[in-house]
């Protein structure tokens, strides 16, 4: 019987409410133990519950704990590691972690890197466009790309050789157990109350001030709409402010940092993303698994997951009235509703993390083949 494969999966933090690191957790601890033995190496932060998920995996972790981009001796552990266990495949997520696995992978003599990019806008930071295709791009085995359209900029746009560019998309990852709420009842809002749910890191890129016009384009049609805007981040304090400057205090609802994510998505009539742009969001799968239409911005892998029309509606990037006619033929539609997101669901199972597992599981396996790795017997 050949011996597990050894990897190691190196990522900034594994934290529960960012995207990437939910995924990163979710394939590390779902890659067989027969044919796989896994770490994570985290640099920066780890929160209890990604260690507990690890921990009860058997995958091993390893903290290095950086602090800031200059604390390079922290690496030294994972050097170590990567030499003492000799690790065959280092797959690495998002820019930072990119860069490092490559830099300290080689010298290492680690068969197989893998370099995995979730999301950036490939607008402006030319020293990032180059590194990503001069170093990343030439050092990594793969660069995996989760959208169609990031696969071509990594190419057009930041030379990466196309050879070596993968697309696989990112997957549904349940959430840990939390307690399961009644948003409705939380907020006073009746069950025929039009309700518009939002689940993301309030940050720039998520462009929520487009979704607070576009709330309030709704309410001159729909005056007892609601929106909820689940989760914190750098933006808050702006979007707060320019809640206030619509004249949407009452309708709108900032609910901070909440792990009862799903029972946010189920009280709501539809979900909506505002984003500038995406890799694949976690939540457009989160949306298929509770039965909530979703209403985005055709961006990044979004249209490679939304059907337009049939399993969910896009719109155009910075378009609030585009955006608030879509949501209004959601809410002014009950069976529209629940026909788009029937039709989502069907779709699912191709992006259960079993799935996507799987279809990186054979990527270790062909690229540990390709590189001539010697397999016990």
């Amino acid at each position: 019987m050949a011996e597990p494969l050894r990897v190691l999966f190196l990522i900034n933090n594994a934290v529960d409410y960012g995207g990437a690191e939910r995924f990163a957790v979710g394939l590390a601890t779902h890659l067989p133990s027969s044919r796989f033995k896994v770490w994570m190496c985290t640099t920066r932060d780890t929160d209890p519950v990604a260690l507990r998920a690890l921990t009860a995996a058997g995958v091993t972790h390893v903290h290095l704990g950086r602090r800031t981009k200059w604390d390079i001796h922290r690496f030294a552990p994972l050097v170590s590691l990567l030499r003492r266990e000799r690790i065959e495949i280092l797959h690495a997520h998002m820019f930072g972690s990119n860069l490092w696995g490559c830099l300290l992978g080689r010298p290492c003599r680690v068969p197989v890197i893998i370099a995995h990019e979730q999301t950036w806008s490939y607008q402006g930071q030319p020293l990032r466009r180059w590194i990503d295709g001069h170093v990343i791009g030439r050092l990594a085995t793969r660069f995996v790309a989760v959208s169609t359209a990031d696969a071509a900029r990594m190419v057009s746009v930041e030379g990466v050789p196309a050879e070596k560019v993968v697309m696989i998309p990112n997957a549904y990852v349940p959430r840990p157990e939390a307690p399961s709420g009644n948003l409705r009842d939380e907020l006073g809002i009746g069950a025929g109350i039009p309700l518009t749910t939002v689940v993301s890191v309030l940050r720039p890129q998520k462009a929520l001030g487009v979704m607070l016009e576009a709330h309030a384009r709704v309410l001159d049609t729909l005056p007892d709409a609601h929106l909820a805007i689940a989760g914190d981040g750098p933006s808050r304090d702006f979007l707060e402010h320019r809640a206030r400057e619509l004249g949407l205090d009452g309708s709108v609802h900032f609910l901070g940092h909440r792990r009862d994510i799903d029972s946010i998505l189920r009280a709501g009539d539809v979900a909506a993303m505002s984003s500038d742009y995406e890799g694949t969001p976690l939540v457009a799968f989160e949306c298929m698994a509770n039965l909530t239409p979703l209403v985005a911005t055709a961006v990044g892998g979004l249209p490679d997951i939304v059907d337009n029309g049939r399993t969910g509606l896009l719109v155009s990037p910075r378009q609030p009235g585009a955006l608030a006619d879509a949501l209004l033929s959601v809410l002014e539609d009950r069976k529209l509703g629940e026909q788009l997101a029937a039709a989502a669901a069907a779709r699912a199972s191709e992006f259960t993390i079993q799935a996507i597992t799987a279809r990186f599981a054979a990527l270790y396996e062909q690229l540990a083949t390709e590189s001539n790795l010697p397999r016990g017997t």
